[in-house]
């Protein structure tokens, strides 16, 4: 088949960059001086076995990181970025990732490396034999899998083309296995640009088997390979079946598994049979050492040039014998990976030839790449020393290997804590969406993410499905419930229809109609606020009633956010937000609406700019305090109080830019659950039960907590909302955090929690 030509076709051309990517990422943890850890793997990642994104590879301190399947390497790297920071905030708090693939110091006796802790006594068996066929230390190298698949469109496009081969799976077998024959042919130049293993540190080799440094012991004969008797045929996929199946027949391999080729062809399971029914669905790369100067251990531009050198091996001609031309390969990869890190390699007119087509192929396609992929590539042949094993070298003369990777080991720790409440590739999205996230991975409910910007994601266990939009809003409320919620009027209707007390007022329509009834509220406390807002947008609060000129200001301010707004009355007391989930508070919030504390010497707007600094606040819900802000409401309450942005308060005295207590419009949060009394949870769950609702954020004004729940006027209710916001529990200002997208999750799939217990 004349591939050239096919690809060359201008209905082929869009479909070439669509694939489905994967990464596998092995790591060993270490403490934080670069020793190997001693504990077992982290307890919080339940389903320790079969745990789709934090498994065990070979030993306890081995963790292996696996994204979902993604449709864009930019999806891709979000999901490794965030799998990442689930395993760093899962691990002992004093551990972290080694970034090499060679493991750091190993135990002098080789049976001191723990075997993987797992619950399936095969599983444990099987590297049982490993650990004697192979030894122990071998198996603690790590390195990353990187699985590809072309997308359909694009194995149709070319099936389309051609007349050959008339069965789809027969062509999809033979579009692949062309691309790995020339993959193992070519590997070589794998291994120069992007081998990152040059040395080992102590008691890897039982001998001095190797005592110079090299491009990539990984992937070179001293690596994890299996001995000179496995040979599988790449031939075609019947061969490739027969030739793995002789192995473990023979007794040469124990399981097909053990075949640790750089290349495998997959079909969605280990087994062959399965390969054999359905066809190979995508192949997978094992030849790439873990990047050490990639927070994630491989690169954007590095996953790129992957797939473009994918499509350019399914485009360059492969030699006759097809066994040959792999044994070939392998010999050629073996050579490249023993030079020096900083020697030109013996193939560079071979790599610029590479080079060159690839950039002119890309140009002729009209294929976009990074502007600078190709200069990058050229630099690290014209200088070895911006290899990566050149590099790691370098940097390693200067101290040693193992300082230089505790180094990079500890930048990453650091960034991985450096803001706990977010999860890395989906900072974009509401705070309480990504933590909610963050534990979905841990407890390993699978994540697709459907609507980015619209927060609505889908998760499944098993069979069981769950759809959830903005962190809390799930099929466990009905619409007719939340629409409750959302209308202010109504939901104090029906509360106050079930005996709770809620606040006497009014509702307009029109802005003429609420100036018109100024004078019922102007010598009272009140509030003015939209009918169905959240997140405290709208809102003034009169606690000694309002000239007109303010009273005008305020329903303005309503009215820009609602076309009805209410006029209530001021409840006198503290407002607590209580957190019902299923007919249970699971946390109180006292909430200090936003403030600044005079020091004598700086503006109101300076204090507010200081205030801001602080790493938890932040803008849009993407930290857990939001930033102080001075618009007109704030102007609005600082006029009341005989202030403005300029003035000077005293050294201690703190000045209110806002009635309101709302954290997103600036306050500060403050966890008082063990300090409520259960009779005031009462009124919130039973509340929040005639609403019809499961999970509900019901806002209660309290005079005195003291005061028993039951008397006249002891307690207000002033609002419920339908999709109350989680972080500012999770991460107060002041106080313990409660962990509600847990208790969500356990709400949603309680069949985790078992899990948990079983454990």
């Amino acid at each position: 088949m004349d591939f050239k030509k096919m690809l060359f076709d201008d209905g082929v051309k869009p479909y070439l960059l669509k694939a489905h990517y994967g990464i596998e990422k092995e790591s060993q943890r270490v403490d934080l001086s670069g020793n190997l850890a001693k504990t077992d793997h982290p307890k919080s990642i339940v389903m320790a076995d079969d745990h789709p994104y934090i498994q065990r590879d070979f030993s306890e301190t081995q963790m292996e990181l696996v994204t979902p399947v993604a449709e864009t390497l930019r999806e891709l790297f979000n999901y490794l970025a965030a799998i990442h920071d689930v395993a760093y905030r899962s691990m002992d708090k004093n551990e972290m990732l080694w970034p090499l693939s060679m493991p750091p110091q190993l135990p002098e006796k080789e049976q001191e490396i723990v075997i993987a802790k797992l619950k399936n006594a095969q599983n444990v068996q099987y590297r049982q034999s490993l650990a004697n066929s192979y030894g122990r230390r071998k198996q603690m190298i790590c390195g990353i899998h990187f699985n590809f698949e072309f997308g359909p469109e694009l194995i149709h496009a070319l099936f389309n083309l051609q007349s050959e081969i008339k069965d789809y799976r027969q062509f999809k077998n033979e579009v692949y296995l062309k691309v790995t024959r020339n993959y193992l042919h070519h590997r070589w130049f794998i291994t120069y640009l992007f081998g990152a293993s040059p040395s080992s540190e102590e008691n890897f080799f039982e001998e001095e088997s190797l005592n110079k440094a090299v491009r990539s012991i990984r992937c070179s004969k001293y690596g994890y390979v299996n001995p000179d008797d496995v040979q599988v045929s790449y031939s075609s996929l019947e061969d490739y079946i027969a030739s793995l199946s002789s192995m473990v027949q023979k007794g040469i391999l124990s399981e097909e598994k053990e075949f640790y080729s750089p290349v495998r062809l997959r079909s969605g399971c280990h087994d062959s049979s399965d390969l054999e029914a359905n066809g190979i669905l995508y192949i997978e790369l094992r030849n790439i050492d873990l990047n050490p100067f990639e927070t994630y251990g491989i690169g954007y531009e590095q996953a790129e040039f992957l797939h473009l050198f994918l499509i350019y091996l399914l485009w360059k001609d492969e030699g006759e014998n097809c066994d040959e031309w792999v044994n070939t390969g392998d010999f050629y990869n073996n050579l490249v990976a023993l030079e020096h890190p900083l020697e030109p390699t013996q193939f560079e007119t071979e790599a610029r030839n590479i080079i060159d087509e690839m950039e002119q192929l890309a140009e002729i396609m009209d294929l976009p790449t990074s502007n600078t992929l190709f200069i990058h590539l050229r630099e690290m042949l014209n200088d070895p020393s911006k290899t990566l094993a050149g590099r790691l070298y370098k940097e390693s003369e200067k101290s040693s290997q193992r300082e230089v990777a505790t180094s990079i080991a500890t930048e990453n720790y650091q960034k991985a804590w450096e803001q706990p409440y977010q999860l890395s590739g989906f900072t974009d999205m509401e705070l309480s969406t990504q933590i909610l996230m963050f534990d979905a991975i841990q407890q390993g409910i699978r994540l697709e993410i459907l609507d980015r910007q619209d927060q609505f994601l889908k998760l499944q266990l098993n069979d069981h499905i769950e759809y959830v939009k903005n962190g809390n809003m799930t099929s466990k409320d009905s619409y007719v419930s939340t629409l409750i919620m959302e209308n202010k009027t109504v939901t104090k209707k029906i509360l106050q229809q079930h005996g709770f007390r809620v606040p006497k007022g009014e509702e307009f329509q029109t802005i003429e109609h609420a100036l018109r009834s100024y004078d019922l509220f102007s010598a009272k406390s009140f509030v003015v606020k939209p009918k169905t807002t959240n997140y405290g947008l709208g809102i003034s609060i009169f606690k000694e009633g309002a000239n007109l000129e303010d009273y005008q200001k305020a329903i303005t301010l309503a009215f820009n956010e609602d076309s009805s707004i209410l006029i209530e009355e001021f409840i006198k007391g503290t407002e607590y937000r209580f957190f019902v989930l299923n007919d249970r508070v699971y946390a109180v919030l006292l909430r200090i609406p936003a403030n600044v504390e005079g020091d004598g010497k700086q503006t109101i707007e300076e204090l507010v700019i200081q205030k801001n600094r602080d790493p938890l606040r932040g803008r849009n819900h993407r930290t857990p305090l939001e930033s102080m802000q001075l618009g007109e409401l704030e102007n609005l309450m600082l006029k009341g109080q005989s202030y403005h942005k300029d003035s000077i308060p005293a050294k201690g005295e703190i000045v209110y830019l806002r009635e309101n207590s709302n954290i997103s419009t600036g306050g500060d949060s403050i966890d008082v659950t063990d300090q409520i009394p259960d009779d005031y949870k009462k009124i919130a769950v039973d509340a929040v039960s005639a609403l019809g609702v499961k999970i509900c954020g019901i806002d209660l004004i309290i005079e005195n907590t003291e005061v028993p729940a039951a008397n006249q006027n002891a307690y207000g209710i002033i609002e419920a909302n339908f999709n109350p916001s989680m972080y500012m529990h999770i991460y107060p200002y002041k106080g313990e955090s409660r962990r509600l997208t847990m208790h969500v999750l356990h709400y949603l799939f309680p069949e985790v929690q078992n899990q948990e217990s079983i454990n």
